[in-house]
Protein backbone atom coordinates (compact mmCIF):
# COMPACT_ATOMS: atom_id res chain seq x y z
CA UNK A 1 0.00 0.00 0.00
CA UNK A 2 0.68 3.62 -0.68
CA UNK A 3 1.40 5.67 2.64
CA UNK A 4 -0.61 8.72 1.25
CA UNK A 5 -3.66 9.17 3.19
CA UNK A 6 -6.51 6.14 2.38
CA UNK A 7 -9.81 7.11 0.72
CA UNK A 8 -11.96 6.61 3.93
CA UNK A 9 -15.40 6.59 3.31
CA UNK A 10 -17.92 7.33 5.62
CA UNK A 11 -21.01 5.35 4.12
CA UNK A 12 -19.26 2.17 5.86
CA UNK A 13 -19.65 1.43 9.81
CA UNK A 14 -17.24 -1.61 11.37
CA UNK A 15 -18.95 -3.22 13.83
CA UNK A 16 -16.63 -3.37 17.37
CA UNK A 17 -17.81 -7.23 18.07
CA UNK A 18 -15.24 -7.40 20.75
CA UNK A 19 -14.98 -9.02 24.01
CA UNK A 20 -13.61 -6.18 25.35
CA UNK A 21 -13.50 -2.14 25.26
CA UNK A 22 -9.45 -2.62 25.25
CA UNK A 23 -9.92 -5.31 22.22
CA UNK A 24 -11.76 -2.54 20.52
CA UNK A 25 -9.32 -0.12 20.81
CA UNK A 26 -6.67 -2.66 19.57
CA UNK A 27 -8.84 -2.96 16.65
CA UNK A 28 -9.60 0.92 16.01
CA UNK A 29 -5.64 1.60 16.44
CA UNK A 30 -4.88 -1.33 13.63
CA UNK A 31 -7.15 0.04 11.05
CA UNK A 32 -6.37 3.58 11.55
CA UNK A 33 -7.34 6.53 9.49
CA UNK A 34 -8.89 3.95 6.97
CA UNK A 35 -12.21 4.17 8.56
CA UNK A 36 -14.35 6.64 10.40
CA UNK A 37 -17.51 5.16 11.38
CA UNK A 38 -17.43 2.36 14.22
CA UNK A 39 -20.74 0.41 16.03
CA UNK A 40 -20.50 -0.34 19.09
CA UNK A 41 -22.72 -3.48 19.56
CA UNK A 42 -24.25 -5.41 22.92
CA UNK A 43 -21.13 -7.43 23.84
CA UNK A 44 -19.38 -4.35 24.32
CA UNK A 45 -22.36 -2.89 26.08
CA UNK A 46 -21.37 -5.72 28.82
CA UNK A 47 -18.55 -4.14 29.35
CA UNK A 48 -17.70 -0.53 28.96
CA UNK A 49 -19.58 -0.14 25.38
CA UNK A 50 -20.68 3.38 26.53
CA UNK A 51 -16.93 4.51 27.29
CA UNK A 52 -15.46 3.30 24.89
CA UNK A 53 -17.95 5.36 22.24
CA UNK A 54 -17.51 8.46 24.48
CA UNK A 55 -13.71 7.85 23.51
CA UNK A 56 -14.23 7.28 19.85
CA UNK A 57 -16.38 10.63 19.44
CA UNK A 58 -13.65 12.41 21.00
CA UNK A 59 -11.45 11.06 18.53
CA UNK A 60 -13.46 12.41 15.76
CA UNK A 61 -15.54 9.01 14.98
CA UNK A 62 -19.00 8.50 14.16
CA UNK A 63 -20.82 6.08 16.80
CA UNK A 64 -23.45 3.53 15.96
CA UNK A 65 -25.10 2.47 19.02
CA UNK A 66 -26.48 -1.20 17.75
CA UNK A 67 -28.14 -2.00 21.16
CA UNK A 68 -31.93 -2.64 19.42
CA UNK A 69 -34.52 -1.19 22.95
CA UNK A 70 -36.78 -3.67 22.78
CA UNK A 71 -39.38 -3.11 25.64
CA UNK A 72 -42.49 -1.43 26.78
CA UNK A 73 -43.02 2.55 25.48
CA UNK A 74 -41.99 4.22 28.56
CA UNK A 75 -39.15 2.18 29.01
CA UNK A 76 -37.59 2.83 25.67
CA UNK A 77 -38.48 6.98 25.76
CA UNK A 78 -36.45 7.04 28.57
CA UNK A 79 -33.46 5.11 27.67
CA UNK A 80 -33.68 7.41 24.11
CA UNK A 81 -33.75 10.46 26.41
CA UNK A 82 -30.44 9.48 27.62
CA UNK A 83 -28.92 8.20 25.01
CA UNK A 84 -30.04 11.00 23.28
CA UNK A 85 -27.76 13.13 25.53
CA UNK A 86 -24.80 10.56 24.08
CA UNK A 87 -23.92 12.75 21.32
CA UNK A 88 -23.67 9.30 19.57
CA UNK A 89 -24.95 9.22 15.72
CA UNK A 90 -27.11 6.39 15.50
CA UNK A 91 -29.14 3.79 17.66
CA UNK A 92 -31.34 1.01 16.74
CA UNK A 93 -34.62 0.26 17.92
CA UNK A 94 -36.53 -2.78 17.25
CA UNK A 95 -38.99 -1.81 14.43
CA UNK A 96 -42.95 -2.16 16.40
CA UNK A 97 -44.34 1.23 16.04
CA UNK A 98 -45.02 1.70 20.16
CA UNK A 99 -41.24 1.30 20.21
CA UNK A 100 -40.05 3.10 17.53
CA UNK A 101 -42.95 6.26 18.50
CA UNK A 102 -41.27 5.86 22.15
CA UNK A 103 -37.52 6.32 20.92
CA UNK A 104 -38.68 9.26 18.84
CA UNK A 105 -40.25 11.16 21.57
CA UNK A 106 -37.80 10.07 24.05
CA UNK A 107 -34.60 11.02 21.62
CA UNK A 108 -36.12 14.94 21.62
CA UNK A 109 -36.43 17.01 18.26
CA UNK A 110 -32.74 18.52 19.16
CA UNK A 111 -30.48 15.55 19.52
CA UNK A 112 -28.10 14.28 16.93
CA UNK A 113 -28.58 11.08 17.53
CA UNK A 114 -30.59 9.45 14.72
CA UNK A 115 -33.06 6.08 15.08
CA UNK A 116 -32.67 3.35 13.17
CA UNK A 117 -35.68 0.68 13.42
CA UNK A 118 -34.29 -3.18 12.93
CA UNK A 119 -37.08 -4.73 10.06
CA UNK A 120 -36.04 -8.63 10.18
CA UNK A 121 -32.33 -9.30 11.05
CA UNK A 122 -30.20 -10.66 8.24
CA UNK A 123 -29.55 -13.89 9.83
CA UNK A 124 -33.20 -14.98 9.51
CA UNK A 125 -34.99 -16.35 6.31
CA UNK A 126 -38.81 -17.25 5.55
CA UNK A 127 -38.66 -20.73 7.21
CA UNK A 128 -37.25 -19.08 10.18
CA UNK A 129 -40.00 -16.84 10.52
CA UNK A 130 -42.39 -19.19 9.65
CA UNK A 131 -40.85 -21.25 13.29
CA UNK A 132 -41.19 -17.97 15.09
CA UNK A 133 -44.70 -17.75 14.07
CA UNK A 134 -44.99 -15.18 11.75
CA UNK A 135 -47.72 -14.56 8.75
CA UNK A 136 -45.32 -12.67 6.76
CA UNK A 137 -41.65 -14.03 4.43
CA UNK A 138 -38.62 -11.74 4.97
CA UNK A 139 -39.65 -9.62 2.17
CA UNK A 140 -43.13 -9.21 3.19
CA UNK A 141 -42.14 -8.06 6.84
CA UNK A 142 -39.77 -5.57 5.80
CA UNK A 143 -42.17 -4.18 3.53
CA UNK A 144 -44.66 -3.53 6.23
CA UNK A 145 -41.71 -2.56 9.23
CA UNK A 146 -40.59 0.37 6.30
CA UNK A 147 -44.08 1.18 6.20
CA UNK A 148 -44.54 2.09 10.09
CA UNK A 149 -41.22 2.99 10.74
CA UNK A 150 -41.83 5.84 8.15
CA UNK A 151 -45.10 6.43 9.94
CA UNK A 152 -43.34 6.28 13.42
CA UNK A 153 -41.14 9.29 12.06
CA UNK A 154 -37.77 7.34 12.89
CA UNK A 155 -34.26 8.53 10.41
CA UNK A 156 -34.11 5.24 8.85
CA UNK A 157 -33.76 1.18 8.98
CA UNK A 158 -31.96 -1.79 9.46
CA UNK A 159 -32.76 -3.91 6.35
CA UNK A 160 -30.66 -6.43 4.54
CA UNK A 161 -28.88 -5.62 1.40
CA UNK A 162 -31.44 -7.19 -0.46
CA UNK A 163 -34.59 -4.94 0.86
CA UNK A 164 -32.17 -1.65 0.23
CA UNK A 165 -34.00 -0.59 -2.66
CA UNK A 166 -37.33 -1.72 -1.39
CA UNK A 167 -36.88 0.70 1.65
CA UNK A 168 -35.36 3.45 -0.53
CA UNK A 169 -38.01 2.80 -2.73
CA UNK A 170 -40.82 3.54 -0.52
CA UNK A 171 -39.25 6.01 1.41
CA UNK A 172 -38.80 8.32 -1.54
CA UNK A 173 -42.40 7.90 -1.88
CA UNK A 174 -43.45 9.58 0.93
CA UNK A 175 -41.34 12.25 0.20
CA UNK A 176 -38.15 11.08 2.41
CA UNK A 177 -34.96 10.91 0.09
CA UNK A 178 -32.91 11.92 3.64
CA UNK A 179 -34.25 8.49 4.93
CA UNK A 180 -31.24 6.17 5.96
CA UNK A 181 -30.86 2.75 4.66
CA UNK A 182 -28.32 0.65 7.10
CA UNK A 183 -27.81 -2.76 5.81
CA UNK A 184 -25.56 -5.76 7.38
CA UNK A 185 -24.87 -8.81 5.88
CA UNK A 186 -22.62 -7.30 3.30
CA UNK A 187 -19.78 -9.74 2.34
CA UNK A 188 -17.24 -8.90 -0.40
CA UNK A 189 -16.74 -11.08 -3.17
CA UNK A 190 -13.60 -12.67 -1.23
CA UNK A 191 -15.05 -13.24 2.16
CA UNK A 192 -17.14 -15.71 3.45
CA UNK A 193 -21.26 -15.06 4.53
CA UNK A 194 -20.66 -16.56 7.83
CA UNK A 195 -24.41 -16.37 9.50
CA UNK A 196 -25.62 -13.94 7.69
CA UNK A 197 -28.60 -15.55 5.38
CA UNK A 198 -29.86 -12.70 3.12
CA UNK A 199 -25.92 -11.19 2.10
CA UNK A 200 -24.56 -8.92 -1.14
CA UNK A 201 -21.50 -7.16 -1.49
CA UNK A 202 -20.70 -3.52 -0.86
CA UNK A 203 -21.08 -2.30 -3.98
CA UNK A 204 -24.79 -4.23 -4.94
CA UNK A 205 -25.55 -3.05 -1.63
CA UNK A 206 -24.48 0.55 -2.29
CA UNK A 207 -25.96 0.15 -5.97
CA UNK A 208 -30.04 -1.10 -4.26
CA UNK A 209 -29.77 1.83 -2.15
CA UNK A 210 -28.13 1.42 1.04
CA UNK A 211 -26.51 5.20 2.81
CA UNK A 212 -24.96 2.71 4.62
CA UNK A 213 -23.08 -0.74 5.00
CA UNK A 214 -21.90 -2.47 8.40
CA UNK A 215 -19.33 -4.95 7.39
CA UNK A 216 -17.41 -6.67 10.15
CA UNK A 217 -15.35 -10.00 10.04
CA UNK A 218 -14.27 -9.62 6.46
CA UNK A 219 -12.13 -6.60 8.05
CA UNK A 220 -11.78 -7.38 12.29
CA UNK A 221 -11.21 -11.43 11.53
CA UNK A 222 -8.57 -10.11 8.36
CA UNK A 223 -4.99 -10.73 8.81
CA UNK A 224 -4.45 -6.89 8.06
CA UNK A 225 -7.15 -4.97 8.93
CA UNK A 226 -6.70 -1.40 7.57
CA UNK A 227 -5.88 -3.45 3.83
CA UNK A 228 -9.14 -5.46 4.31
CA UNK A 229 -11.13 -1.95 5.25
CA UNK A 230 -9.71 -0.19 2.55
CA UNK A 231 -10.46 -3.16 -0.06
CA UNK A 232 -14.29 -3.08 1.15
CA UNK A 233 -14.62 0.79 0.46
CA UNK A 234 -12.81 0.10 -3.24
CA UNK A 235 -15.57 -2.09 -3.62
CA UNK A 236 -18.48 0.33 -2.46
CA UNK A 237 -17.18 3.12 -4.82
CA UNK A 238 -18.02 0.44 -7.86
CA UNK A 239 -21.39 0.58 -6.48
Amino acid sequence: MSNAAPQTDPRLIVPLDLPTADDARAMVAAIGDAVSFYKVGLELLASDGMTLARELKAQGKSVFLDWKLHDIGETVRRAAAVLGRSNCDLLTVHAEPQVMAAAVQGRGADSPLKILAVTVLTSLTDADLIEMGSAFGARDLVERRIGQALAAGVDGVVSSPQEASLARDLARAVGRPDFLVVTPGTRPFWAAKNDQARAATPGAAIAAGATHIVCGRPITAANDPREAALRVIAEMAEG
